[in-house]
């Protein structure tokens, strides 16, 4: 039985663990083949490629945060040539729409709910490689406002208002195929804190990002139960779409382990992850 994650975040973007506490812990697990996906960064991936990793195979990733027409989505890139020029712009360009949204949270913070950032949590917040919704979460559960980072995020962020600063998901794709990755829509049932979409709203979905390039499906995640998992995999044989798998694993920033595959915690043998039969 290979032991294959496929969707894993570092603290270069909204994971706790350090590439170095990461590695340690994939070393330890003894996985065949990971991928590191951090939100709109490849930083976390060139620095791992420093280290040893006994033998265990390492796939260079990221997770863009896109809207495809109506579609708000992530779309996971496998094998990115982190040289590609496009890439690179699209990821300055990332950068620039992140802040964007910072500085319309911070202002909603201070404007509904009279919560004003000092100077060092501001400073900690800028100098984020990849900077999301649950970096500002943790702020507000050091001071005591939360229980944890859902909560948080619940309570103060989600009634905030940030536009569309999403990349375009047919130019997201286009960067990816450019830059030699796989591009596969990541949770495409819904992510973590989401609803899960129904069969006919999800179908709908799909058509769009099947026009838009993609080339595979998350099938095996961990907040998808037995009944979701069947259904996605039948949905990409039937579109000819790869099947991948992963933990969205993010440390102390979810409560969910490396290597968890399914809602059950089930093994998943790596031959069913046809993704990476094309790396």
């Amino acid at each position: 039985m290979k032991k294959a994650d496929l969707h894993i975040h570092s603290n270069f973007s909204d994971g706790s663990d350090s590439i170095e506490e990461l590695v340690g812990k994939i070393n330890a697990l003894k996985l065949d083949v990971f991928a590191l996906t951090d939100h709109d960064t490849f930083e976390g991936v060139i620095e791992l490629e420093k280290y040893k990793l006994n033998g265990i195979k390492f796939i260079k990733g990221i997770e863009l945060t896109c809207k495809t027409k109506d579609v708000k989505c992530h779309i996971l890139g496998y094998g990115i040539d982190t040289t590609n020029k496009n890439l690179k712009n699209l990821i300055e360009k990332g950068k620039i729409l992140r802040k964007q949204k910072l500085d319309l949270r911070i202002e909603y913070l201070k404007n509904v709910h009279n919560i004003v950032l000092n100077k060092n949590e501001l400073s900690w917040l800028y100098s984020r490689k990849s900077v999301v919704k649950t970096h500002l979460a943790n702020v507000l559960v050091k001071r005591g406002l939360a229980d944890n980072n859902l909560s948080a995020m619940e309570k103060y962020l989600d009634g905030c208002k940030t536009g569309n600063t999403r990349f375009d998901g047919f130019e997201a794709i286009d960067v990816l195929l450019d830059a030699d990755a796989i591009p596969v829509w990541a949770h495409p049932l819904g992510g973590e804190g989401e609803k899960h979409s129904k069969k006919e709203e999800f179908l709908l979905k799909l058509d769009t990002m099947i026009k838009a390039g993609i080339k595979g499906l998350e099938c095996y995640y961990s907040r998808y139960n037995d009944f979701e998992i069947e259904f996605l995999v039948d949905c990409a044989k039937k579109n000819n779409l790869l099947i991948s798998g992963g933990s969205d694993y993010h440390g102390l920033n979810k409560n969910i382990p490396l290597l968890k595959l399914n809602e059950l915690n089930i093994p998943v043998d790596a031959k069913f992850l046809t993704v990476l039969n094309n790396l």
